[in-house]
């Protein structure tokens, strides 16, 4: 980076991150890494007949042919034996207007009363009215350091439009085209 682009950042009020990532500035990458807007998901399965779902942003399509997705649950998470083991689950990408929903499943796994949804052939939950949802099979997992890196052939994807929730810098916005 030369002198003049750290004035121009300075001018902007924009900070400059230089840093080597080790585990004592984790929180340091986890802002650097916010600044990249994702959409927002919930995925969701069941076990033994009761369904489970848990918000998830890192979701990212893999291959077009045959037709792969992925997602990375944390290991830390209370729920990640059910999520990353599972044969069939659902990604559901949310509307702009269901930041209530996203956070209600980011806290707990069993948030089914306060949403619409049904069974799919597979036996797994499906919500209604969301963007865009792929049902999958999992295909393979890799370690992902403090993650699990899971792939899915997607089965079917029930696609009804609208406008997608966002996150960006930890908190849930909107798209706004800059045309």
């Amino acid at each position: 980076m030369t002198a003049q682009s750290h004035q121009q950042m300075d001018n902007d009020d924009k900070s400059l991150m230089d840093f080597e990532p080790s585990s004592g500035n984790s929180r340091e990458l986890r802002n650097a890494l916010g600044r990249f807007g994702t959409g927002v998901t919930i995925v969701t399965a069941a076990k033994n007949g009761v369904p489970y779902g848990i918000t998830v942003n890192s979701f990212a399509s893999v291959s077009l042919d045959p037709a792969l997705v992925l997602w990375s649950p944390a290991k830390a998470s209370k729920r990640f034996d059910l999520f990353e083991s599972t044969e069939h689950y659902a990604i559901h990408v949310l509307d702009q207007e269901q930041t209530d929903l996203a956070s209600l499943f980011a806290r707990q796994a069993d948030n089914f009363d306060h949403c619409s949804w049904h069974w799919s052939d597979n036996g797994v939950p499906v919500i209604e009215n969301t963007v865009t949802r792929f049902e999958c099979e999992r295909i393979c997992s890799h370690d992902g350091g403090d993650h699990a890196i899971v792939i899915g052939k997607v089965s079917r994807v029930v696609s009804t439009g609208g406008d997608p929730l966002m996150f960006v810098g930890g908190q849930f916005g909107r798209f706004v085209s800059a045309t």
